[in-house]
């Protein structure tokens, strides 16, 4: 048996202030609308740490510098592929905040996100981002319906 499987990557970056604000894009998409943190696809050939620098800017138009790998969320989509995001963490970050085709971008307080219409599941996926205990959302099926599992 095979130990190598399809798997798409993709990333997550959480970036915050020091007044207790963080980063959100109300995302455009008819898949995955709402309020979440910008990210992307990982390239082929390309470090996760340099996607998540690069997608953060092309989303936002900050550079972001020392992100932390924070967790990971995972399932296995309809093609049977692992997909994979890498949930990321920065205070450190310069530029000026341009919103893209992806979605507005703009800073709120923390504890204001439950009052906005979130992505589906980020509220779950935050926990992993904000948790010392928690590394992992992880979807898994289960009498062929998808349960959640926060590890």
């Amino acid at each position: 048996m095979s130990k190598s499987e399809q798997a798409i990557f993709t990333n997550m970056c959480m970036i915050s202030d020091d007044a207790g604000h963080v980063l959100v894009q109300d995302r455009v998409s008819n898949n995955w609308p709402g309020l979440t943190f910008p990210g992307g696809h990982i390239e082929k050939g390309e470090s996760f740490t340099d996607s998540v620098i690069r997608e953060v800017w092309e989303e936002t138009g900050l550079t972001i510098k020392a992100p932390i790998l924070c967790g990971t969320k995972q399932f296995q989509t309809k093609q049977d592929e692992r997909y994979v995001v890498l949930f990321y963490k920065t205070k450190q970050f310069e530029g000026e905040l341009t919103s893209s085709d992806e979605g507005e971008v703009f800073w709120m307080a923390r504890e204001e996100l439950a009052n906005y219409q979130l992505a589906p599941d980020f509220e779950e996926m935050l926990k992993v981002f904000e948790s010392d205990d928690l590394s992992e959302f992880y979807y898994y099926r289960e009498d062929e319906q998808f349960k959640l599992s926060l590890l």
